[in-house]
């Protein structure tokens, strides 16, 4: 019993390694008021017994296609599915890499430019991986995808923040601020386009723009459109990889996790230049093998079989957003932003002179519905909130207005 007692005190007292702490993204104590991370949990201990969690999509209102589950249970059935190249089987490279050229409109060599990973996430972590080194300097947007900074300030390189304005014709990043960063050394861009968490869309120019810069000062990008297929009102919307010359700088991130779904079949896909999927194979080969064998197969009617099944989706969803904007607006001082992508509304409340954590535990005690809080996406983020309106129809509405309430009780009187 002694040495059971001296080993747990050990292990308590033993020093939580750097590349740990920085996860927890202390730098954002100022807004978050304690750790990123900590603040997370501190959030979620509050939680009712009941709640509402709006920090992704329910998967209840709105499951996979019914192909997926098909593609899935044939792929079970075959024993000599179970084991594949850590890139992925090859037959479902080559159905992915030609659906994924149509859909990019660019030429994807299957044995060269493609690997499938288990998830985005994955995808992400093993593309930053194979591009940042210690004390590299990394550009992010801000506000944008939490785990971004924390993968990048796991690895031990530095963040500039360039700011995403709203202040003009169209969302964009703040050019002038992105040149300076590169032209001060930053060589990796990581972006969510559509972004998360504001559902932003940049046009062709925009998209010209930072193409641009990345020629001018060879910056590698990694753009992460995991939403691009979930559009609102027939926005269109412009890959980064077909701007003239940008194949060889830029590492794309694809997946049905979203849109589709699918969260649960792990599975996403990465497109880049020879050299880098040979490092992200590296990179996979310590990290996970390789993505889910019989997940894969789900890929192969993805983008190619579901048209009509994601015109009926993308209804649904903009009919949800149109309800969710119109009931929030009855707070004429609660601001939101244009939204031409993702299933996301991108709450300002700044006006309550209240933190993003005394908002969010507000709302979670008082109207029972979990939100993501701004310090998660970024210093400037401070004073919002995002919603994920992808629910059941009934139970959302109700939700509202017992956000509306909470919130209009929190409001300067």
């Amino acid at each position: 019993m002694t040495c059971n007692v001296s080993l747990r005190r050990l292990n308590e007292d033993e020093e939580v390694p750097a590349r740990i702490s920085r996860l927890r993204l202390p730098e954002r104590v100022s807004i978050a008021g304690t750790s990123a991370r900590r603040a997370d949990l501190e959030l979620l201990a509050q939680a009712p017994k009941g709640f509402l969690d709006t920090t992704h999509f329910d998967t209840v209102r709105f499951p996979p296609p019914p192909w997926a589950i098909d593609a899935f249970n044939r792929a079970a059935m075959d024993g000599h599915c179970a084991y594949t190249p850590y890139r992925g089987n090859q037959q479902v490279l080559e159905t992915v890499a030609a659906t994924v050229s149509s859909f990019l409109a660019v030429d994807i060599d299957p044995k060269q430019n493609i690997i499938l990973t288990p998830g985005t996430q994955a995808a992400l972590f093993a593309s930053i991986f194979s591009l940042v080194e210690d004390d590299d300097r990394v550009v992010l947007l801000d506000p944008d995808y939490l785990f971004y900074a924390r993968m990048v300030r796991c690895l031990g390189a530095d963040i500039a923040y360039v700011p995403l304005h709203f202040d003009q014709a169209e969302p964009r990043p703040d050019l002038d601020a992105l040149e300076h960063e590169f032209r001060s050394g930053a060589r990796t861009f990581i972006l969510s386009h559509p972004n998360n968490p504001t559902g932003a869309i940049f046009g062709r120019a925009t998209v010209s723009a930072i193409a641009k810069l990345a020629r001018q000062y060879g910056v590698r990008i990694v753009v992460d459109e995991l939403y691009s297929r979930l559009l609102h009102a027939g926005r269109q919307f412009h890959h980064l990889v077909t701007e003239p010359g940008m194949f060889d700088q830029t590492i794309t991130l694809l997946g049905p996790s979203k849109t589709e779904s699918m969260s649960g079949y792990r599975v996403g896909v990465v497109i880049a230049p020879a050299r880098v999927i040979a490092r992200i194979e590296d990179v996979q080969s310590v990290m996970s093998l390789r993505a889910p064998a019989y997940a894969q197969h789900v890929l192969v009617p993805w983008l190619r079989d579901d048209h009509e099944w994601l015109d009926a989706r993308l209804r649904e969803l903009t009919v949800l957003r149109d309800m969710t904007f119109a009931r929030l607006r009855t707070l004429p001082w609660l601001k939101l932003r244009p939204q031409g992508g993702t299933a996301y509304a991108w709450c300002d409340v700044a006006t309550l002179d209240l933190s993003d954590s005394e908002v969010a535990a507000a709302l979670l005690r008082d109207a029972g519905v979990l939100v993501s809080p701004g310090y998660q996406f970024g210093p400037r983020a401070n004073g919002h909130f995002r919603v994920c309106y992808a629910r059941d129809e009934a139970a959302w509405s109700a939700a509202l207005d017992q956000m509306i309430y909470v919130l209009a009780e929190l409001a300067p009187k």
